[in-house]
């Protein structure tokens, strides 16, 4: 099982791990909520827990629950731009459908 992040998310990443000052990386976990079933949610780790399977790929850690991981098991992070919003897009291959707003999916 494994979460991979591209270039551009390894760069993000580790500029805003530096803005902090702190953090051991880029926590990944997906919640029930919506109206798909579950959502993506992202937060900065400053410490690794008992639960967390580590991910670390182009010197940056990706932390993942594992009650998380099946749901984002060949999941690849990305950091994109699109006109002026920046945001992470998950390119998560368990993906069955999503809801009209994006906020949202189902495996």
């Amino acid at each position: 099982m494994a979460v991979t992040i591209t270039t551009s998310a390894a760069e993000h990443i580790s500029k805003c791990l530096q803005e902090r000052g702190e953090g051991e990386g880029l926590r990944v976990k997906v919640k029930p909520s919506g109206c798909s079933g579950y959502s993506y949610v992202l937060d900065f780790a400053d410490r690794i827990e008992a639960n967390d399977e580590v991910f670390e790929e182009q010197g940056v850690k990706i932390l993942v629950d594992k009650d998380s991981l099946p749901l984002l098991d060949g999941t690849q992070v990305d950091y994109v731009q699109e006109g002026l919003n920046r945001f992470f897009r998950f390119n998560n291959p368990r993906v069955k459908d999503e809801c009209g707003c994006g906020e949202s999916f189902s495996v």
